[in-house]
């Protein structure tokens, strides 16, 4: 048998695809305002704060928006949200910033990675104005948008193509995934509390009334925003603390 015919058939590859949305999911969750009252009392009321362990939060509702208020943040810390979250590595990248939760990603060396890759949306601002620290998007042109989209499309079409052909040369993932643009999905769980969340929201998202402004990148926001409305879910007293003492973590 020749060395060609020995050699076995390349892998059959996943066909492209480009998205502009992200997904957030909120797999499992320990995290309800009854949790920051329990926790609190325990500093007065020592073993007897257990009373309050599943009590009607709404009791309490002014003593979670002193502990925001003041700044009192430590209660808020026994809590857990669990997210699933797919969204571009640019995006993750800038989650590690935020030393203040656990992470899991799926890993490059242990499996092929899907060719998703994310394009702008129409809505999508694409201009620059201002400084760093003090700018502000506005929307692009029409030819500006189609070039962008034209641009990352082909860049992208061609990095897989060639992270294919490695693979089926026999080079290992952890190798030849060094072509992918970090507009490629990947996916991870993200594992916080409601202090470490109200965090990241405070500086991932541009509210108007927050006391602090913040300029996020938007596709980061766009994560954020929905994490924000399972949060307000869960916790709405503290949500609504975390609303009116301006939007900072306390």
């Amino acid at each position: 048998m020749s060395e060609a015919q020995n050699q076995s058939a390349p892998a059959e590859h996943f066909p492209i695809q480009f998205r502009e949305d992200m997904t957030v999911e909120l797999v499992k969750s320990s995290a309800s305002d009854s949790d920051v009252i329990w926790a609190a009392r325990v500093s007065t009321a020592g073993e007897t704060s257990l009373d309050a362990v599943g009590s009607d939060a709404t009791r309490a509702e002014g003593l979670i928006n002193y502990l925001a208020r003041e700044r009192h943040g430590s209660p808020f810390e026994h809590t857990s949200m669990t997210f699933f979250i797919s969204a571009p590595i640019f995006v993750f990248r800038e989650f590690m910033r935020h030393r203040i939760a656990s992470y899991n990603e799926e890993s490059g060396r242990y499996r092929e990675l899907r060719p998703v890759f994310y394009v702008p949306s129409r809505e999508r601002k694409l201009v620059q104005i201002g400084k760093a620290g003090a700018y502000t998007f506005v929307d692009g042109s029409t030819e500006q948008y189609d070039i962008t989209v034209k641009a990352i499309k082909e860049s992208c079409t061609v990095a897989y193509e060639n992270y294919t052909k490695m693979l089926d040369a026999g080079v290992a993932r952890e190798v030849a995934r060094a072509v992918l643009p970090v507009t490629l999905y990947s996916s991870m769980y993200v594992t916080m509390n409601a202090r470490a969340l109200m965090n990241f929201l405070s500086l991932r998202t541009s509210h108007e009334g927050s006391h602090f402004p913040s300029y996020p990148q938007r596709e980061i926001e766009m994560v954020a925003e929905q994490m924000e409305a399972h949060f307000a879910k869960l916790m709405p007293i503290t949500y609504g603390a975390f609303q009116k003492s301006g939007r900072i973590a306390p």
